[in-house]
This record gives structure tokens, C-alpha cells and sequence, in this order.
């Protein structure tokens, strides 16, 4: 069924706010440096992948156990697996992100994220519509968004050369590390978070069974992120407790000025959990193949945030010219993705 203009609108409109949503999570990491990485993402994935589902699903979601209880086995089964398969995507980007900084590590994950995470839903979603003019413009965006995700890449990989050393890194939270074990932890986690949107589309028998129960589809999307959130807090709350046992770091939760970095993390979880349910809110009212249009435009427009975050937070001081010439040329690109992807969505 084709979206209303008006629907359109609002899915479009929803999807920027997600990716404003994803592309300032990270910042308050760094101002976080006194707490270890388990600290921060302990509390981080108990707020965004625990409390917020559960208690959005518990408001939204009527007849939520039989809803569940009528949905598809198989629907079932990918949301708990992907979300668990996302979580190691979860710990790679933390680590990751600590590494080599906001705008670099954003840069590599979203790169792979945005591509598979969008291509293969079409497959699952319509693949009839891969070579008509709908899915030629949504492969035609993410094409555009990777270019201007890869002049965004390379713009970090010269500041890096130059910059090793520079503060705005060192005050990262998280231990230090080579700069290739962090692209190599991003580039892991992009793929890992594209199984995240791969299982959201796949699992759109649970939305089906939620509606029939007289939800909306917004609701039936949230059952499906209580889930996959479920499923990933494993994961990564079991890495953590590791890391505590083997760093005895739980005692940093009780030094006498923790409070301010409580807040921080609480804000992260809500800004990252929070895009993802405004993302769940997006992806059907943009038609069919919303997962396939809302997942690359939300992603562009949190790099684009995130890299700006990146400037304002000082991680381009000192920057040459050159530097801030590839960047710029990134964040015009990154647009003009923004623009096609939009555009594609009209295409019904």
C-alpha cells in the first residue's frame, strides 16, 4: 500500500529526527573519562535495550502476551537471534568508538551499516522493485552516501596522521589502542548493526500479529524492538560483567562524584534508544520498502550530526586545510544523499 502524502511527510520527518537522535548519542562520552568503557556501556545498554523497550512496549502495545503468543515462531526466532548478533556489533562499536574517535568510528560503521542494511531488506522486503525506479533511486542514494561517507573517512584518516596524539582522543573513554584494532572493531560492528535493520524487516510477522489485536503498526514495531534489544542486552551485559570481574571497576559506580556521569550515560541511552523507536516509527509510513529507505536516510543524517559534533567538540582543531576541504566535500555529499534517498521515497 502506497503512503499518503501526508504520511510521507511524517515518515521522512521522523527519519531526520532519528538520525539527530544517533548522530549525538556518542558525545557525551567524552566527557565520561573517568569511568571505564564497561561503566559507561553497562548502565548505557540498561537504559536504551532494557527500561526503555519495556516501558514503551508496556504503553503502547495492547494484548501484549497474546500478541506475542500469535506471532510467527520464525519472527520470533530472528528478532531474538539479530538482536543478540547486534549486541557483539553493540560492544565493537564501543570499543571501537574509544579508539579512533566520534567522527571516524561513525564514519566506518554507518558506511557498512547504511549499504547492507538497506540493499538486503529489499530483497527480503520486495524484490521485484530492486530494478524499478523506487529501488534504483534507494541504490542510487546509499551509492551517493557512501562516497560522501568514504571523503568523510578519509578526511578523519588524515587528521588521524596528523593528530595521533591529539587531546580531544586521549580524554575518549575506554582503553587505548592501535588505530587498526579500532577499524577493524568499527568494520565489524557495521555489519553486525546492518543485521540489526535486516532483522527488523524480517521479522514483520510479529508487527502483523500485533495489528490484529488492534494496535498500530508503530506499536507493532516496538514489540519487535523490545525483542531485538532483549536479545542484544545479552550480550552485552555479559561482556560487561566480564570486564568488571576482571577489572573490579563496579567500584567507580559509588565514587562520591559519579553523579554527573550517571546523568551523561542516562542521556545516552536515551538519545540512542530514543532513535530507534522514532526510526520504528518512520519505516511504515515510507511504504513497503520504508526499512529500505528510512535505514541508509536515517544513517546519513546521523553521520552528518555526528561529524559536526565531532567539529564543535574540537576533534578538527588544528586541522589543515586540505583536512577541512575533504570534509566539507563529505557533509555536501552526505546532503545530497539526504535529498535522494528523501526523493526516493515518493516513488511508490
Amino acid at each position: 500500500m502506497n503512503p499518503t502524502s501526508s504520511a510521507l511527510m511524517a515518515g521522512l520527518g521522523l527519519a531526520l529526527v532519528s538520525g539527530l537522535m544517533n548522530g549525538t548519542f556518542t558525545l557525551p562520552m567524552r566527557y565520561l573519562g573517568r569511568w571505564s568503557w564497561e561503566n559507561v556501556w553497562a548502565l548505557f545498554i540498561v537504559v536504551s535495550c532494557l527500561l526503555m523497550p519495556v516501558v514503551i512496549a508496556a504503553i503502547s502495545v495492547s494484548h501484549l502476551r497474546e500478541a506475542l503468543m500469535a506471532a510467527p515462531t520464525r519472527a520470533l526466532g530472528i528478532a531474538l537471534v539479530t538482536g543478540f548478533a547486534w549486541g557483539f556489533g553493540a560492544i565493537m562499536f564501543g570499543q571501537g568508538v574509544s579508539a579512533i574517535g566520534i567522527s571516524l568510528g561513525n564514519t566506518f560503521v554507518l558506511a557498512i551499516s547504511a549499504s547492507l542494511g538497506s540493499l538486503l531488506p529489499m530483497f527480503v522486503l520486495a524484490p521485484g522493485k530492486l530494478f524499478e525506479r523506487q529501488g534504483e533511486a534507494i541504490m542510487v542514494g546509499t551509492a551517493v552516501a557512501l562516497i560522501g561517507i568514504g571523503f568523510c573517512g578519509y578526511a578523519g584518516k588524515l587528521k588521524e596522521r596528523r593528530h595521533q596524539n591529539e587531546d580531544a582522543q586521549r580524554k575518549m573513554v575506554g582503553k587505548a589502542r592501535p588505530f587498526w584494532i579500532g577499524l577493524l572493531l568499527c568494520a565489524g560492528s557495521g555489519i553486525l548493526s546492518a543485521v540489526f535493520n535486516i532483522g527488523y524487516s524480517s521479522a514483520q510477522g510479529i508487527v502483523r500479529s500485533t495489528i490484529r489485536f488492534g494496535n498500530s503498526a508503530f506499536a507493532g514495531s516496538n514489540l519487535v524492538w523490545l525483542l531485538m534489544l532483549s536479545g542484544g542486552a545479552v550480550s552485552n551485559l555479559v561482556f560487561c560483567a566480564y570486564l568488571f570481574k576482571r577489572n573490579r571497576t563496579w567500584r567507580k559506580y559509588r565514587e562520591s562524584q559519579a553523579g554527573s556521569f550517571y546523568a551523561l550515560t542516562i542521556l545516552m541511552g536515551l538519545l540512542w534508544g530514543g532513535s530507534i523507536f522514532v526510526y520504528g516509527a518512520a519505516a511504515p509510513k515510507l511504504g513497503k520498502l520504508g526499512p529500505a529507505i528510512g535505514w541508509p536516510l536515517s544513517l546519513s543524517v546521523g553521520l552528518l550530526t555526528a561529524n559536526v559534533c565531532g567539529i564543535l567538540a574540537g576533534e578538527w582543531k588544528n586541522s589543515s586545510r586540505h583536512e577541512w576541504t575533504w570534509m566539507g566535500a563529505g557533509l555536501i555529499v552526505l546532503i545530497a544523499a539526504i535529498a535522494v534517498l528523501g526523493m526516493s521515497a515518493a516513488l511508490n
